[in-house]
This record gives structure tokens, sequence and C-alpha cells, in this order.
């Protein structure tokens, strides 16, 4: 019975700065990976630990990180100010993630330990002189650190103790293998060293070999997901590909998906093409697009998170750098790559509060199934993964079952019975809709948001106060008219909504006077309304007979 009790944060010899912030934070106790790896590494032991995504493995090496770093300072003889940490991660939205989990946790010990993103920074100059004070921990990218390196603004090899490789699959698959071997020759021969990861594939033991040193590996006994009490999965089958606008158009504008949704597409113009129909509907809808600054990309994150977006559309292919193993980074197909090979979504990036994981496409993989449906059911939170297939597509929908189903090959993805009889009346007005969304509408799309990205740059401030004939050529080019928008489209009649869903739909009148706090308190209480039909309850929120 002794076994089965959790190690608490207060027994594991931690700083009482550190315990303090861990408080703050509202943890009263330590998630599996955190509990059995913080003692290990306090114990000075190279680890290698398979987690899976929400499920705390950033506090899991900054808190021993932390610990090591005050203990120097604060026991022993007076060090000299050095870089002693270092943070690799593969995108630049987890570099800053990573950096802001690290000062919460030295909220307390702020003037002992500190922390710099050299990925944060647009220019190299601004990076050069944060280096120049040399922080405790710098965080980034393989190629801002080894770019650094090579600048000689950043000296490791007398000063580095601890390296950390977060989401270590990811950063040979970004492309970050040769970054990655030429920055090792930078480094001591002696240092301590986690690697930490949601899966364990062969380039995770390629690292192994390159940077541990009898390591202990934690390979926690715990699926990829958690269980269907917290996420519920389904797979919507779609007999044509017109079939799966028509239900994501039910499911959005009849409101049976309640709370914060993140709709996953495989490539960027297909993103946009989603944002555009659904505006038909008078549906926002924001598109994460790995072109654009990782300022902007960051704003639109935390916009979602504030709520003023119920839906962010994303990509894991071209803007997510996947499966370019062996390929330069960035390259995409034609006229869709990102600009950007250091963005990422699907992994790691904190949204807040998503009740629901919709995947507008079939993930390419069954690992990229799981990264994306990490992104709800976190913190025990529930959550609810939808999974719209073609027929043609479900050989490979199998595959992804059998990865999750594991030795019990118990379906995981349950059918979502979805009646298309009962929302056919919808039909016409989602093929006025798509036909409104052209390639030259997504494509001034597309241009309208570099558009405003010129017209709102601090780069490019100065540029325009000496060259002011540019600016008013921007604006007041021709106007781009990225789809042409129905207002009538917008409200739904109710002869138009189906029988078995009248007495849960609003009608969209009564909908505009319900007040915002109401309506936030409505979406709260279940992220996907269910349906009857005949005296029978189906869709994912059915209750159990």
């Amino acid at each position: 019975m002794a076994d089965m009790e959790v190690l608490g944060f207060e027994h594991m010899g931690l700083d009482p700065r550190l315990l303090q912030a861990v408080t703050d934070l509202g943890w009263s106790r330590p998630t599996l990976i955190q509990e059995k790896a913080i003692p290990l590494a306090l114990e000075g032991k190279d680890l290698l630990a398979r987690a899976r995504t929400g499920s705390g493995k950033t506090a899991a090496y900054a808190i021993p990180m932390l610990q090591l770093l005050l203990h120097k300072k604060t026991t022993g003889p007076a060090v000299e100010q050095a870089v002693r940490g270092v943070v690799l991660v593969p995108t630049k939205e987890l570099a800053r993630q990573a950096q802001s989990m690290i000062q919460q946790l030295a909220a307390y010990c702020a003037r002992d330990i500190r922390v710099a993103n050299v990925s944060a920074a647009e220019d190299s100059a601004s990076q050069r002189a944060v280096l120049t004070e040399k922080p405790d921990i710098v965080v980034g990218t393989p190629s801002r650190i080894l770019n650094h390196l090579q600048q000689d603004s950043l000296r490791l090899r007398d000063s580095l103790e601890l390296l950390v490789m977060d989401e270590a699959d990811l950063l040979f698959s970004f492309g970050f293998e040769e970054e990655l071997k030429s920055l090792l020759c930078h480094l001591p021969r002696i240092y301590q060293a986690f690697l930490m990861s949601a899966t364990f594939n062969e380039d995770v033991q390629a690292l192994k070999e390159l940077v541990l040193h009898n390591p202990v590996t934690l390979k926690l006994q715990e699926s990829q997901l958690p269980g269907p009490e917290q996420l519920q999965q389904f797979q919507v089958v779609c007999a044509a590909e017109e079939d799966k606008f028509l239900v994501l158009y039910a499911l959005l504008k009849l409101a049976l998906i309640r709370g914060k949704a993140l709709l996953f597409v495989n490539t960027l113009e297909r993103s946009y093409r989603l944002r555009l129909f659904l505006e038909q509907f008078s549906i926002p809808a924001c598109v994460l697009n790995g072109e654009l600054p990782l300022r902007s990309r960051c704003h639109i994150i935390s916009q979602f998170n504030q709520g003023l977006y119920d839906c962010v559309i994303a990509t894991d292919a071209e803007v997510l750098g996947a499966s370019v193993k062996g390929k330069r980074r960035g390259k995409g197909s034609k006229g869709d790559r990102a600009s950007d090979p250091e963005a990422g979504v699907a992994r790691g990036i904190d949204f807040h509060h998503v009740c629901a994981v919709l995947n507008f496409d079939l993930p390419p993989s069954p690992e990229a199934y799981i990264h994306r449906a990490g992104r709800t059911a976190r913190a025990n939170n529930p959550g609810i993964v939808l999974t719209f297939v073609l027929p043609t597509e479900l050989p490979h929908l199998g595959k992804i079952e059998e990865l999750l189903g594991g030795d019990s090959g118990a379906p995981t993805l349950l059918p979502y019975q979805f009646h298309m009889e009962e929302i056919e009346g919808f039909r016409y007005r989602c093929r006025d809709a798509m036909r409104s969304v052209t390639k030259q509408g997504i494509r001034e799309a597309r241009l309208k948001e570099i558009k405003e990205e010129l017209l709102h740059s601090e780069r490019l401030k100065t540029y325009f106060e000496d060259n002011p004939r540019d600016l008013q050529l921007l604006r007041h080019d021709l106007p781009l008219h990225p789809a042409v928008v129905k207002p009538h489209l917008g409200h739904v009649p109710d002869y138009l909504v189906p029988p078995a869903l009248r007495g849960l739909v609003s009608p969209h009148k009564k909908r505009k006077k319900l007040s915002f706090k109401k309506a936030a308190k409505a979406k709260a209480r279940n992220p996907l309304r269910s349906f009857r039909h005949g005296g029978e309850r189906r869709g994912p929120a059915a209750e159990p007979s």
C-alpha cells in the first residue's frame, strides 16, 4: 500500500522558494512523470523519459534544473556567472512556453536565476546583448543556439552542466539533425542530460546514443492519451468531401459543439479554404499560419486563450514541419510552404481549455493523431476528438486505432452516429458557400494577412517613415476581396433545423439576447451537445443507459 503513495513536492528536498512557486501554480501533487523524474535528476542521473503530452514534462526537468543551480549558488564557494543550463526545443513557440514555465517556477529566486530565450527576439543583435549578461539558463531551437555558438556570443564548453532536449522525437523530424551534431561539438565532455519525449522512435534512440551517458529510462506505464472517462474519441465517416463541410457546418452552427475547438487540416491552403467557408456563415475562426512572424502567431494563441475566438484552424504538415526528415526545412508543396520552419502547433503549445479537437483532415500518421488529440483533455479536464474520415481512408484509420488500442485491440474511435438525412436541408447552403471560396479568394486572403503584417510591423516603421510613398501605395492598393460573404447565410431559419434538434438549438433571435456570462456558463457545462431521435440519445455526449 505504501508503494501507491505519491511522493509529494515537499518530500523531494526542494528549495523553499521553489515550493512556494509550485504552491502558487496550484499544484498540490506531482504528476507521474514529475514524481519519477525529479528525484532521479536530483541524484545527477541522465534521463530518457517518455510521457504523454500535457503530463507535465516541462516542470519535470525545470524543477530539478533550478534546484541544482540554486544549490550550487547557495552552497560551496562562489562561482563565476555563466550559462550552466541549455534547453533545446523544436519550435519558437515551445521555446517561449518553456521560458515562461521556468520563470514561473523561479519567481521567488529571480535574482539568483536568470532565463533567456534566444528564439524570441527577431534580430541577432538583441540576442547577443542578452547573452552578454550570461544568463543561467538559455532556451532556444538548435539552429539559434548553434548560430550563437559559431558567432562566439555563447560559450558552453567550460560552463555547461545541464542539457535538456524537450520534445526530443521532433528535433530530428524538424530537420535539426545536422545542427544537433554540430552543436554537440561545442559542449564539454561531461554534463547531465535529459531527453523528454512523447514517443520513443528511432530518432530518439539516435539522440540517446549521441547525448546520454548510462541513462535511466522512464517508460511510464500509462496510455499515450487520457482514458475514455476523460477523453472521448469518435470517427465521423463521410461519404464524400462535401459531407465533411456539411457536418462541420451543422456541428458549429447548431452549437452541437460547446466551447473552444481546434480544427486540424493537412495543408495551409486547406486552412484558408476552411476559414473562408466558415466566414460565409458568420462563424469566426482564425488560421495559425507559419508564414506570419512569431509575435503574430503568439498573439493569435493569446486571443484564442482569452476567448476572442472559439475556433483555431491549424496544420501539422507544411506549417508544422512534420515528416521533413532528410529534407531542407521549410520546403512544402508548391505555393504552400511555410516561411518559418520553426513554427509548431500540434505539440506542446499551451492552448487553454480546449473542449474539442476536430480532425477535419485525417492525420498523416498515428503519431500525428496523438499529438493533435493531446491538445484537449489536459490537466484532468474533459475533452473530445472527432475525426472526419472518407471511405478510402478507413485502412489508414485502422492503423491509428491499432496504435491507440495496444494489446487489447478494443476499438478506440467509436462511430459518431450522425444521420446525414437530418441535416440534408443545409446542403444547398454549404454548396453555395463552397462555390464562393475560390482559389483566387484563398490567395487574396493570404495576401491580405501579409499586407496587414506589413502595415503594422514595428521593424518596417522606420522604413515607411523614410519612404512614405511606399506606405501610401500599400494603403491605397486595390482592395482585396477574399470571398463574397452573403449575410443571409449567417442566419439559420427555424424550418431548416431538424425536428430532433429543435428542442436543443436556440432560435437565432433568442440567442442574441443571451448575456455573455450566461453564454459562457452554458458553454462550460458540456463541450458537445447530444440530440435525441425517437427517444434515443445519440452523439458523444450521450449518457450511459
